[in-house]
């Protein structure tokens, strides 16, 4: 299971990531960050969807909005509590989101749904709808491509932590049935020391409800 692997590198992961605080982040997932809080409304949270230890999640709520994050692996939850106090924590499921309807003014999921089997994209997609309010943006950021991959991370084998490409199409396809608008699509190359993989950042609003009845 993914849980239990993320929580059996938690550790190592939260010292390569915490530590950057997103200073070296590139420019355009700065500037989309930037957008997507400047467009949030006042005093409505921004939830980090696979938020891991915490560090996107802190650094919103740096930025003036307040932030919830949320993670399957209690370890790495353990780790973002600790790390950074100022910011709410919550272990839960992106199928299952421990979160009340219209919780969140804005979403943000930075490679946390290439996890995700190919039948769990779109009912993922629902719950991101339900939590988020109409009108709020979900930016959701992964690798492009249409394989199964498995890589060591920092030179140990951890089972349980295939991922999958995800080709953009198929993406926005469920993004729009799940009732959001993309607002705007951008691609980019990787920068030297990430994975060699294209990277997709798709932003999207909520539409309002649909009607019961």
């Amino acid at each position: 299971m993914v849980r239990r692997g993320y929580d059996a590198i938690a550790r190592e992961y939260a010292e390569q990531f915490n530590d950057e605080q997103l200073s070296r982040k590139p420019p355009l997932d700065l500037a989309l960050l930037r957008a997507l809080i400047e467009q949030t409304e006042d005093g409505a949270p921004i939830v980090d969807l696979g938020c891991g230890p915490g560090h996107v999640a802190a650094w919103l709520a740096g930025h003036g909005h307040p932030a919830v994050g949320i993670d399957l692996s209690s370890r790495m939850i353990e780790i973002a509590r600790r790390e950074h106090t100022t910011v709410e924590f919550r272990e839960g499921d992106l199928l299952a989101l421990p979160a009340t309807e219209s919780e969140f003014g804005s979403a943000v999921a930075f490679y946390s749904f290439i996890y995700l089997a190919p039948g769990e994209l779109r009912p993922a997609f629902d719950e991101v709808r339900r939590v988020v309010r109409p009108g709020g943006l979900f930016l959701v950021v992964f690798h492009i491509g249409s394989e199964v991959r498995h890589d060591d991370w920092w030179g140990r084998e951890v089972p349980d932590l295939d991922f999958r490409l995800l080709e953009p199409e198929g993406v926005i396809d469920h993004l729009e049935s799940a009732g959001f608008a993309v607002e705007a699509r951008h691609e980019r190359q990787p920068l030297p020391g990430e994975m060699e993989t294209r990277r997709a950042y798709v932003l999207a609003r909520s539409s309002a409800r649909r009607s019961v009845g």
